[in-house]
Order: structure tokens, then C-alpha cells, then sequence
């Protein structure tokens, strides 16, 4: 089991669930996250005044996958999340990290059972 977990910009949030439940991956966590990389902000003007703005916001998605599902889902994510055909700078970032143990509190199942199929 692996648990997946990509930060991606938040109008690609539909992009990335639509590409996912073409490969059976339905179940994810998304929460509102703040970051920055090597977007490193922006500069805007607020009441006259220049401000940076350095943590952009992001969406962040935790995906609990059997190890078949897993390239397939890092790649339904890659593709979806991209801007552009090349991409650009803040379109994101995914890491893959091993997942001891899983339990689904309504039955109790553990491991690969409770996350799956």
C-alpha cells in the first residue's frame, strides 16, 4: 500500500478527479494548503501599498492506493495537473510513501481490503 500525496493549483482540482476516476481511483482526501516553491510568490499592490504575497494557495490530496493502482494514479495526476503541454512553474508536486496499515473504522477491515476494492 502507498499512500500518494500531490499538492497541485486548485483549478485543476476537477481536471485531476476526472482523470483519476478513469482509473478507478475514487476515494482521496483534499485539503486547502498554503506553500511555496520555486513559484516564490507574487508582488500586488493593497491600498497603495506593494505587498508579497509569498505562500500561494495550493490543494493538497492524500490518496491511499494498492500497489496496482499506483503508477496509474501518479500518472492520471501528472497529466491532469499540468498546465500547458510542457507545464509551468507551480503546477505542483506528488510524493509516494509507503503505508503501514490501514483500517476502515465501520467494519474493521485492515490493510489493502480496507482501501480497496
Amino acid at each position: 500500500m502507498k499512500l500518494i500525496v500531490a499538492i497541485i493549483r486548485p483549478e485543476k482540482l476537477d481536471d485531476v478527479q476526472k482523470a483519476l476516476a478513469e482509473k478507478d481511483v475514487y476515494l482521496m482526501t483534499v485539503s486547502d494548503v498554503r506553500g511555496c516553491g520555486r513559484q516564490r510568490g507574487y508582488t500586488e499592490v493593497y491600498r497603495g501599498q506593494e505587498v508579497q504575497v509569498r505562500l500561494l494557495p495550493k490543494l493538497k490530496l492524500e490518496i491511499a492506493v494498492n500497489e496496482p493502482f499506483v503508477e496509474a494514479t501518479v500518472e492520471a495526476i501528472v497529466h491532469s495537473a499540468r498546465t500547458g503541454d510542457t507545464g509551468n512553474v507551480g503546477d505542483g508536486k506528488i510524493f509516494v510513501l509507503g503505508l503501514e496499515d490501514a483500517i476502515r473504522i465501520r467494519t474493521g477491515e485492515r490493510g489493502g481490503t480496507a482501501i480497496g476494492p
